[in-house]
């Protein structure tokens, strides 16, 4: 049976409704997909910013503000510190995003005194739906790392774990991408998928099977598999996550996609105290409510370690 963002939603209605906790909330996008998901049941908001103008867009798009608490603080650089903080004492499940630079925002979440650091990297895991794949897959790093080194590769994993326990993957089949499914040791990012491999059969990465390298075709086409004859492979067209080996291969295929494909996609910063919500001001409506939703399960999972 398909998997998508319904199960996403529906696994939020089970964990219980959740709180997230928005920067610079004076932003329209923003606004727009917190109250739908405060309508969908998936959270409510505390909204931290310029109060006159976060009552004058919500206004505009009809919004009723009488539920929701709001932080007054038009000077951006503390509205994020104020926000963050509610994140970073428990009053908050997520923390989001609004009309703030994303440098500024990412120094708010790795704010010594009220950030959300956990002494782990940062990652960014994407989420898609797409017609014809039967499965959620899991995108990494397509926005946060640039070159990843070995190490970093193994904490993207270990980051990305939890995002998928959270979406009802329980032992997720890592795909390590590279442009061949063999080793070449002028391929550097062979060397590494092989390596990540080896230390998950150690046991060295638990939760997870590691299966690399891998071509796209073969991670996630099991007729390609079938016809490569790759049929001893652990994953043979039905891997979860697609690991890429910089940030060019994984943006450069998100963006293509999101551009080319009807499909639903989430995003969340990983590798922090809560998840974070980084939407970009091209993320349609839907994806900011799928990503406040992604969050919401992800919070929960993380309450479990």
């Amino acid at each position: 049976m398909k998997q998508g963002f319904d199960d996403v939603v529906a696994r939020v209605q089970k964990c219980g409704r959740k709180t997230v906790a928005v920067s610079v909330a004076q932003d329209s996008a923003v606004l727009e997909a917190v109250k739908e998901a405060a309508a969908r049941g998936i959270a409510d908001a505390i909204l931290v910013g310029d109060e006159a103008k976060i009552r004058e867009i919500a206004a505009s798009i009809n919004m009723d503000l009488s539920g929701y608490e709001i932080i007054d603080e038009p000077d951006v650089i503390a509205a994020s510190l104020k926000a963050v903080k509610l994140a970073h004492d428990g009053r908050a499940d997520m923390y989001m995003k609004g009309l703030i630079d994303t440098k500024d925002f990412l120094k708010s979440v790795l704010d010594k005194e009220v950030g959300l650091r956990t002494g782990n990297p940062l990652s960014h895991v994407c989420v898609f739906e797409i017609p014809g794949i039967d499965r959620l897959l899991f995108l990494t790093d397509v926005a946060f790392m640039t070159y990843p080194t070995l190490e970093d590769k193994v904490n993207i994993i270990k980051n990305t774990i939890p995002v998928c326990n959270a979406c009802g993957v329980d032992m997720p089949k890592v795909a390590p991408l590279a442009a061949v499914e063999v080793v070449n040791p002028k391929m550097p990012a062979t060397v590494d998928a092989a390596e990540l491999t080896k230390m998950c059969e150690e046991g060295q990465i638990p939760g997870c099977v590691i299966d690399g390298p891998l071509s796209l075709d073969l991670a996630i086409d099991a007729e390609a598999a079938k016809h490569k004859g790759a049929t001893h492979r652990k994953i043979q067209g039905d891997a979860d996550v697609l690991l890429f080996p910089d940030i060019h291969a994984g943006n450069l295929v998100y963006k293509a996609i999101v551009h080319m494909v009807k499909v639903k996609n989430g995003c969340i910063l990983t590798g922090t105290k809560v998840p974070v919500i980084l939407t970009s001001r091209s993320d349609t409506f839907e994806t900011k409510v799928n990503s406040i939703a992604l969050a919401a399960v992800v919070a929960e999972e993380l309450k479990k370690g």
